[in-house]
């Protein structure tokens, strides 16, 4: 009898031991999933469901979608306790909606009117690739610069001097805030679930303008403390529970934009954008004038290893197979088909720091793409040749941007990053040209 219990003891011992074990390794996994759940669920794309619109009442964007399919961006944009009523509406909703981009102003760039006869219709002027890999001279021609820098500049003096009097949601998840100025135009202000979204947020918008990208609207710092231009709104303030030693980034509100889906070439059936595909000779003109700004998007989105656009995309096909014949996260299109890059806060600083996650899917799409805007190519094949990327940046950041030194700027190693970036699109502009060097 004492053997017998010896052994039971022993064998209830073993059944503890393994029980405790297993509790152990599920705790772990738990926590791992958490950890990347936090990292990433408030930088996709949001599902569009019922909301209102600053102004406009409540606006329905279609039938409701159904939450419960296991998609990427499903699973980790809605709150727990909104997956058990997906009805259920809730003013802390996350939402990066193109209908949130509504409003009153509408965008307009000089010389679209007239460039616009041109857009329509069949290509008239030639061949859309020249020199092998790069649009043709013309089709540069057609296309205007978005933002400008003198535009901008405007706009940034008269953002940091406007007073802000409302404040409400309207642009992403509910830290940020849909801001109206004391003329009745809007900003979007971008609040950040941690410093590193703003820091990433303004210094894409500035390696945009390094390379000469002018898809992004103009940007600007605010520091919230007491000042002045935030006086009429602390309450909200309090009320968001923002601190007073924080940062913002205030961004152009654009209104009149529309959603984008995915170009053929560039989804995972295709052969890539390359000079060689015969389907660019049936685009129109438009067609041809938004494949080149995606051809920027893309050499964009790779040196900033922004993965809330395409990349993420990308990935969601595991899930989805029919995410990319929907709009494109983070992306919004003009009525004069100019590409506008929004809520770029995944670029950069956080980009690099889960480069290791998302990078095969950045490098998948950077192969997808074999021509270029000869402008954009000649500024990367500048930063490559002089290594000086981390310089230039600071210089201009700093230049341009006063609170530059109390937001800070990348560090060493992301500086690094970036600049090892630069010299890996370098190369593969090279190879496209060897390859097509044919034509």
């Amino acid at each position: 009898t004492f053997i017998s219990a010896g052994f039971w003891s022993k064998g209830e011992t073993m059944r503890a031991l393994s029980a405790n074990l297993f509790a152990l390794l599920l705790v772990c996994a738990l926590a791992s999933v958490f950890y990347v759940w936090s990292a990433l669920e408030n930088h996709l794309e949001r599902h569009k469901r019922d909301f209102s619109v600053p102004g406009r009442g409540s606006f329905h964007q279609g039938p409701s979608e159904d939450l419960s399919a296991k998609t990427f961006r499903a699973l980790l944009a809605v709150p727990a306790a909104q997956r058990h009523n997906s009805g259920a509406r809730s003013e802390g909703q996350n939402l990066t909606n193109t209908s949130a981009f509504m409003g009153t102003r509408d965008y307009h760039v000089n010389g679209d009117d007239e460039r616009s006869a041109q857009r329509e219709g069949p290509v008239k002027l030639g061949s859309p690739v020249g020199d092998r890999i790069f649009w043709s001279d013309w089709l540069e021609d057609l296309l205007p610069v978005r933002f400008t820098e003198g535009y901008a500049e405007v706009w940034r003096n008269k953002a940091r001097a406007s007073p802000v009097v409302k404040l409400e949601p309207g642009c992403g998840r509910i830290s940020n805030q849909l801001a109206t100025f004391s003329d009745g135009t809007k900003a979007c202000v971008r609040y950040g679930i941690n410093a590193d979204q703003v820091q990433g947020e303004t210094l894409t918008y500035y390696l945009a303008s390094l390379l000469g990208i002018t898809n992004l609207p103009p940007l600007v710092l605010s520091h919230i403390g007491d000042s002045a231009q935030w006086a009429a709104v602390r309450t909200r303030i309090n009320d968001l529970q923002w601190s007073d030693r924080a940062v913002v980034s205030l961004t152009e509100w654009i209104s009149n934009l529309t959603g984008v889906v995915t170009p053929a070439p560039l989804r995972q059936e295709s052969s890539g954008l390359h000079p060689a595909l015969k389907w660019l000779e049936n685009k129109t003109t438009a067609g041809l004038l938004e494949l080149m700004q995606w051809s920027d998007l893309i050499v964009f989105d790779y040196l900033t290893a922004n993965f809330d656009r395409l990349v993420s995309n990308l990935f969601s096909l595991q899930w989805d197979p029919h995410v990319m014949e929907r709009d494109t996260n983070n992306l919004l299109k003009t009525p004069y088909g100019d590409l506008v890059f929004i809520d770029n806060e995944a670029g950069l600083v956080h980009g690099f720091r889960v480069l290791n996650m998302w990078e095969k899917y950045h490098h998948s799409v950077l192969s997808s793409v074999c021509v270029f805007r000869r402008r954009t190519t000649q500024r990367v094949a500048e930063l490559h040749r002089h290594r000086d990327s981390r310089r230039r940046l600071l210089e201009l950041y700093r230049d341009s941007e006063p609170l530059s030194q109390e937001l800070g700027f990348l560090s060493d190693e992301h500086a690094a990053v970036l600049q090892d970036r630069i010299d890996r699109l370098y190369k593969h502009i090279l190879h496209c040209k060897g390859k097509y060097s044919q034509l």
